[in-house]
Parts: structure tokens; sequence; C-alpha cells
């Protein structure tokens, strides 16, 4: 397949609105997962796609479900299901920016959220509808979402949604559409057991599974900086100190996520906190504040960022490594993002620690540096 295929190559009837969308992007061609997803998707076919964080998948579905769209049919024809509260909002942040004078209209539906203004919105019957599957369903049973006109089902961050406490609540979502509804799975990490599951819900999908070697993302460089557990936090405040970053902290639970915010604080560094437990306006404060440089990290759980998409995020620090690989590529994938020119994973570890994340690089085929810090510098370890 032709790697610098621009857009009209694939859609040559692109509707203006989209045209426009496409000029101001900047885009000059599509990202792999694109070229290998938009003519199945335009063809109607159900899609399992696999593509690292990213490469572009949010747009490999909308661009051609927008140039589908019928916008003088006023009722819900695509829905889209997403895993959190952030990853609503960023699809339809992108909705909004690529349908543009087009007619078609977008609504959200957050659990957590007011549920009244939800069907307010609803009653003006939007094209595209994108929401967690909990209220997704709940205003599915109280017939304010109608699904006899959806023709396409999007289950986005997928290896979220098909875990045991969404997995019903996934299937009544999908089974509620029409007989000859299309689906599209898309996912950074897609285990076995979810594409089978995904498979049950779907005819005769196409899967594809862009890697690395064919991923255009950025450049990320992967390192590491080993000390004692206690000193981890010091290592962090002179590795921020000196280094320019925009950085995304990982920690593995949210006691130790508080602990760090308080001592950060208590050193004079404004972090932004992010965790499922927190509320919605919370965590909006947190990530407007970062996103505006307010603050100089966002500390985050793993829950809590599923589906976080900030721009120029530099770095992504993993104060403690997670247990699971899958977890690893997609809190490292949140820098080096489509757009940007490069981004570095660095992961703060203790000795026993260091053998784990060897053991990621060898997994993932990727070269993890040992780095030492002498006056605030990240230097190759001897």
């Amino acid at each position: 397949m032709n790697k610098t295929q621009s857009l009209n190559e694939i859609l040559p009837d692109l509707k203006p609105f989209l045209q426009t969308a496409w000029d101001k992007s900047g885009f000059e061609n599509l990202t792999a997962i694109q070229r290998h997803t938009i003519r199945f998707i335009i063809e109607g076919k159900d899609i399992i796609a696999e593509s690292p964080t990213g490469s572009g998948k949010t747009l490999a579905y909308l661009l051609p479900l927008l140039q589908q769209i019928d916008p003088t049919q006023k009722n819900a024809q695509v829905v889209i299901v997403a895993s959190s509260h952030e990853l609503v909002m960023q699809i339809h942040q992108e909705v909004q920016e690529w349908s543009r004078d087009s007619g078609i209209g977008c609504a959200t539906l957050i659990g957590g959220a007011n549920v009244k203004r939800q069907i307010e919105k609803l009653k003006k019957k939007p094209q595209i509808v994108i929401g967690t599957p909990g209220r997704m369903n709940e205003l599915i049973n109280q017939k304010k979402l109608k699904m006899h006109h959806v023709k396409t089902v999007v289950l986005d961050e997928a290896d979220q949604l098909f875990i045991p406490e969404h997995i019903a609540t996934i299937e009544k979502i999908v089974k509620s559409t029409l007989s000859e509804r299309q689906v599209l799975v898309f996912s950074a990490t897609l285990p076995e057991i979810v594409q089978s599951k995904a498979e049950e819900l779907m005819n005769s999908p196409e899967v594809i599974r862009v890697g690395k070697e064919e991923d255009d993302r950025p450049n990320v460089e992967y390192m590491y900086l080993v000390c004692e557990a206690r000193d981890k936090i010091e290592t962090l405040r002179k590795l921020i100190r000196n280094q320019d970053m925009k950085a995304l902290v990982f920690v593995k639970d949210i006691t130790t996520l508080s602990i760090l915010a308080e001592k950060l604080d208590y050193m004079g560094i404004h972090a932004g906190v992010l965790h499922s437990d927190a509320k919605k306006q919370e965590r909006a404060k947190a990530i407007k504040e970062f996103r505006e440089g307010k603050s100089e990290l966002l500390l985050a759980s793993d829950v809590a960022a599923r589906g976080l998409d900030i721009p120029d995020i530099t770095h992504v620090i993993h104060m403690d490594l997670p247990k699971e690989t899958n977890q690893f590529v997609h809190r490292s994938g949140r820098t080096g993002r489509l757009g940007s020119n490069s981004g570095t994973v660095i992961a703060i570890v203790t000795e026993s620690e260091e053998r784990q994340l060897q053991k990621f690089g060898r997994q993932l085929n990727f070269t993890v540096l040992k780095k030492t810090l002498i006056k605030g510098k990240l230097v190759d370890s001897k």
C-alpha cells in the first residue's frame, strides 16, 4: 500500500466542509491506520483495528463517517462508545473541529453529568452521539436515545470496554441498533479475548493490525534512572528542575498519587492531579491548568489517563512501573503523538524494577537507555 496517500486519493468526492478542515489541519498524508481502514469503513464493512496510541485512530473512523452522515436526517446515525469522560470529550472536540459548517450535530453522554441537560441535547436530534457505556445504556433504556436509525457503532479503546463490568452493557448498546449495523472496534492494544468478544457482535470483520514498523508516529526515546525507592521523589524534583518539560507522571494508585502531590507542593512544584475518584470539575480544572502551562506536571493514575490527549506533552515519567505491558504502551503513548516532533519516556526505577523495565523493552522491541543525573543533566550511565 502506498505510504504517502492523501485523503483525496482515498475519498475523491470529499465533502467541502471536510476538504476545508483537511486543508486547515496541515496534514499532507494519511497515517498507516487511516490508509488501512477508511476504504473499508466507506464500504460498510465491520472492522477490528489495532494501532499504537497517538497514531490517528480517531480520524481513521471520523473522516469516513462524517463523509457519509446525512445532515438532513434528524436522527442519531453514528454512536461512539468510549471508555472514559476524557476520551468522550476528546472525540467530541475532534468532531467539532472536522464537522464545522456541515450541519451535523453532536451530543455527549457522560455518567456523573446532569442527565436532564443530556436529554435536552438529544431532543435536538444530533446525528452523532458519543458517550460512556453506563449513561448511554441508561438513556437507551429510557427511550431518550433512539437507536433505530443508527447505522454505525464505534467502540473506542475497546480493550477497556470489553472488561467484565462493561461487557453486558456494550452488548445491549450494540444490539439495540439495526440488525444490518456496522460495528467498528479500535484499540491501541487488542488481546485475543477482546477480539473474540468483539467478533461475537460483528459480521465477518476485517482485522487490521498496524505495527510499529508501519506506524508514522514521531520518534520516542526511552530511558531510565535507578535509585532507592525512598529517593524517587527527590530524583523527580532534580529531573524537572533542570529539564524543560511538560510532563505526565504516572503512579500506581490514588494513595501514592496524593502523597506525591503533597510532597511536590511542599517543594514548591505545582502539579495537577488526575485520578478516578476526583470529581469531574476537578479533573477538568487539572487538565486545563496543565494545558495552559499553569502546572508543571500532571500526576495521573492509569484509569484516569485513558483517552487523555494533550498536545505537546514532552515527557511521560513512570514513577511506578505498571504490572502489564499493555499499560506501559498506553502510558508511554501520551508523548510523541501525531503532529509533534518527538517525545521522551523516563522511568524512575529501583534495581528490582530495572529488570521488569528491560523485559518491557524486549517484549515491545525498543531500546531503553540507562541514564544518570549529573548537575541536572541526563547523561549516559557508564
